[in-house]
């Protein structure tokens, strides 16, 4: 979990939820006052699959007679717990988005905005008139480009305008002053999820890559562009010469090699060849005084493919990103192209979801108009006692993680202290913001998408380019109250739980406190984790980037991360494709260190007596379903490879069976032999945290 971009009271207290559902005591549990959701207890045994020993696969174990007969729908790519939850959310904000619709709402109002960004986007009618008409103007400036000085231009713009250039950057919290904006600077601007669909010669990727120049072509086509097959070959070669360069994911998400700030005089020194004047100023910054270059030695040979490769090239290359991404404003026909590349070539989806549905992803996210709908959801959908237990529930966590630190043989007193210190200065978010954005400058009308769109583009955009230069503003978030998501933020150091995911099988104030424990609690601990993972680790209590640790802790760290490393790039979910431990290594610890976190807190929570039995299941056979669980999943062969090569998170099969493995605990519960499939030997289980 998290963006692109995871808590000290060692006397823990019982949280407001173990207190409204005391089950302490060695028999049976009482009844809540209310039911849970699922299941008894918080857990749908209908899903379990018994014929499976549980130390074979514990994935399917937990969640097989739902894998085994759950067929996935047409329009989706995979579906799971999180999926459950994310239409649920949806189905709620559509009916805030009729609602306010039907009360006809002033357009200049909050709620007027609302209602008619969602009809614009519904009115098909209007789009298909317009088909391309919206983008003629930018395409007919990009089509007059004939120099590398017209060219830095356009790239300056594309981040206004929302499509690809090689060269992107975002203003963001200044790792070394986490209370001061940063431009960070950085290449891209690839058409296919990473580097290794035009490097790798795999059946699978050639395949793509053929479907991909068809794909332009078409796209291209719909501007009438002359010779398109010709050109649609020119912007791959362009973007396999692009990828060269791009570095492997590992370097990617390693921080010591991606943070190298300088001032913009001695960048320009540094990387002539290209008009950074020229390039900032079409991106509307004037003045720039300093910036982070996030992969300095693919810089200059950027600059020389900029110069080097044709400029027709480049030119067929940004008339296809800028068609590709304002696609879902465009003509049916046109979002039906770029959906057939992107969701049925590469995730294997042949069935776009309903419109409506669309819309509601549109109007509610975060570059929308997400936080206004945000708003009413919280009010509707969120009761304040929910953000109370879980206000409690992190604190439960803090108090185990730090007993755990106390406790960490591989690691001394002084880096402890460290530790502690910023363990302490987590903040927690939760359920939603207590400052919102103002969107009364913001114009939107019925019936003109494409506009809307830009209005909201120039926005954000223009707000986010004018914190340059100012304090960073550590009251905002970077999602949505209705998000199913939960993120780690280093730079403030806070870990951020939206309304949307604290619902079941995640967290129900009725549910037995093992579930809540494996589930939330888990969560929860994840994002702890993300602090102390193997980049969150690098920046201080204060989000400062530097090292607290002595060299000898740090040596131990990584000796066991990269033991854990080692265990993941073992799994194979499709032939001939592999986990990368590297890659996901950040969010493995986050997945085992949560999980250890989450049931230390609930053995605390216990406050000494045995668990009940429930149903036939231990409290940790409870705790351990509960946490396998959350993560069932189906998934297609196209998006499982996909996010193999571009997600950082291991596939859901390995966020069960490569965790638990790792467990004494689960070994104990379930009864886990030396002739079980997924038996690691004591002395090779990976516990970290």
């Amino acid at each position: 979990m998290g963006l692109r971009a995871s808590g000290c009271c060692v006397v823990i207290c019982l949280s407001a939820l173990a207190a409204c559902n005391d089950q302490s005591g060695n028999g049976t549990a009482p009844l809540p006052e209310t039911l849970p959701e699922l299941g008894s207890f918080g857990i749908d045994l209908s899903y379990q699959d018994s014929a499976t020993v549980a130390g074979d696969d514990f994935f399917q174990f937990a969640s097989g007679q739902w894998l085994n007969s759950f067929e996935l729908p047409d329009d989706r790519s995979n579906y799971g717990a999180f999926n459950v939850l994310r239409d649920r959310s949806d189905e709620r904000v559509v009916d805030i988005i009729e609602e306010l619709g039907s009360k006809e709402p002033e357009a200049l109002s909050l709620e007027g905005k609302i209602s008619n960004y969602y009809n614009s986007y519904m009115d098909t009618e209007t789009l298909d008139e317009k088909g391309i008409s919206p983008l003629v103007p930018s395409l007919a400036i990009i089509s007059e480009v004939a120099t590398t000085q017209a060219l830095t231009r356009v790239f300056g713009r594309s981040q206004r305008e929302g499509t690809a250039s090689p060269l992107s950057f975002y203003v963001g919290a200044d790792r070394s002053d986490p209370d001061q904006h940063q431009l960070v600077l950085s290449i891209g601007g690839l058409g296919l999820p990473d580097r290794d669909y035009y490097l790798l010669d795999t059946d699978e990727f050639e395949t793509t890559r053929g479907e991909y120049v068809a794909h332009i072509e078409r796209m291209l086509g719909f501007a009438d562009v002359a010779d398109a097959g010709s050109k649609a070959a020119d912007v791959l070669r362009l973007e396999t010469k692009l990828a060269e360069l791009i570095w492997p994911r590992s370097q990617r998400r390693d921080r010591d090699l991606t943070y190298n700030p300088m001032t913009y005089l001695n960048f320009v020194d540094e990387y002539p060849g290209l008009d950074w004047d020229a390039y900032f100023s079409a991106a509307g910054i004037e003045n720039l005084e300093s910036l982070n270059v996030s992969y300095p030695s693919a810089m200059a040979p950027l600059i020389a493919l900029i110069s080097e490769a044709y400029v027709d090239d480049w030119v067929s290359y940004v008339t296809y990103h800028h068609i590709s991404s304002n696609a879902d404003l465009l003509s049916t026909e046109i979002n039906q192209e770029n959906f057939y590349f992107y969701s049925t070539i590469l995730n294997g989806v042949p069935k776009q979801r309903e419109r409506w549905e669309r819309a509601v992803a549109k109007v509610g996210s975060l570059s929308g108009l997400g936080e206004p709908v945000g708003q009413v959801y919280v009010q509707q959908h969120f009761p304040e006692s929910a953000k109370e237990q879980m206000e409690q529930l992190v604190e439960n966590l803090r108090a185990a993680l730090a007993q755990s630190i106390t406790e960490l043989d591989w690691m001394g007193e002084e880096t402890k202290a460290e530790a502690r210190l910023k363990l302490n200065s987590f903040r927690p978010k939760i359920a939603y913001p207590d400052e919102w954005r103002d969107f009364s400058e913001v114009k939107i009308s019925k019936d003109d998408l494409y506009t809307n769109n830009l209005r909201l583009r120039e926005f954000n955009y223009e707000d986010e380019i004018s914190r340059l230069g100012t304090k960073t503003n550590r009251e905002e978030w970077g999602m949505t109250p209705q998000t199913v998501n939960a993120y780690y933020n280093s730079a403030f150091n806070e870990i951020v739980f939206p309304a949307g995911i604290l619902q079941p099988p995640f967290f129900d104030p009725a549910a037995d406190m093992a579930v809540n424990y494996g589930g939330i609690g888990a969560v929860i601990g994840h994002e702890m984790g993300h602090g102390f993972d193997d980049q969150g680790s690098k920046s201080d209590y204060q989000g400062i980037q530097r090292n607290w640790w002595t060299d000898q802790d740090r040596a131990n760290f990584e000796e066991l991360t990269s033991a854990l490393a080692a265990q993941y790039d073992n799994f194979e979910p499709v032939p001939g494709y592999f986990v990368d431990g590297n890659f996901t290594l950040g969010e493995n610890i986050g997945d085992v260190g949560g999980l250890s976190i989450a049931y230390r807190a609930y053995k605390i929570s216990l406050d000494g007596a045995e668990a009940p039995i429930i149903d036939g299941f231990t409290g940790d056979q409870r705790f351990f379903l509960a946490w396998a669980q959350v993560w069932r999943q189906k998934i297609r062969d196209g998006a499982l490879i996909r996010r193999l090569t571009a997600d950082p998170h291991s596939p859901a099969e390995y966020r069960v069976n490569g965790v638990v493995r790792n467990f004494d605990e689960w070994y104990e519960a379930f009864d886990v032999t030396s002739d079980d499939a997924l038996y690691l030997p004591p002395e090779e289980r990976v516990r970290i945290w």
